[in-house]
């Protein structure tokens, strides 16, 4: 019989307290998670795996930042990842890279976290995926510029060649349906 999981408050009261056992347990849940959202948003293996790196340091020092009224702990560690992927984009040594592949180019055996949890994360990325499919056309590129690429609503507009406003109406309609979708799946 294996032993009971660490619950996410248990880990993240164990890496308050500098519990390096915590932060590698929490390194074990979430790496490969965070690896593939770093691979997807920067597409270079090595930029993905030094960013991992730092994500944990970053998680290991900022442990007394998280709030678990404001989200759960992989939440906060993905995150933490979004933003510091969009940085590495955003600064002058990634200026050039190339365009992201869409999501149904990426394999998706990078987002599993462990063997056991192979299955559950494969089902809730085609959850996602299936709330994205259904979405219009506009609705996805938008929300695709704001989450992957870091954009502005303004530089959506901009980008795309339409009125702020209808951007705007395009996120706030996108997310309602994907969040409507994911609830309803996850009801199931």
């Amino acid at each position: 019989m294996s032993p009971p999981e660490t619950s996410d408050s248990e880990l993240i009261e164990r890496i308050k307290k500098r519990d390096p056992d915590g932060l590698a347990a929490a390194y074990d849940r979430y790496s490969s998670l965070a690896y593939g959202l770093f691979l997807r948003i920067t597409r270079d293996r090595t930029v993905a795996e030094d960013l991992l790196q730092e994500l944990f340091m970053r998680v290991w020092n900022r442990a007394r930042d998280f709030d678990s009224n404001k989200g759960a702990l992989g939440v906060w560690i993905v995150s933490i990842a979004r933003n510091m992927a969009i940085d590495h984009l955003r600064s002058a040594q990634s200026r050039f890279k190339t365009r992201l592949r869409p999501l149904e180019h990426v394999d998706p055996l990078l987002f599993a976290q462990g063997p056991s949890e192979t299955e559950s994360v494969l089902d809730r990325r085609n959850i996602v995926k299936t709330a994205l499919a259904n979405l219009n056309a506009n609705e996805r590129r938008a929300l695709e510029l704001a989450y992957f690429d870091g954009y502005s609503q303004t530089e959506i507009a901009r980008t795309l060649n339409e009125p702020l406003g209808t951007v705007k109406t395009w996120i706030r309609t996108g997310l309602g349906r994907l969040r409507s979708a994911v609830r309803q799946e996850a009801t199931s």
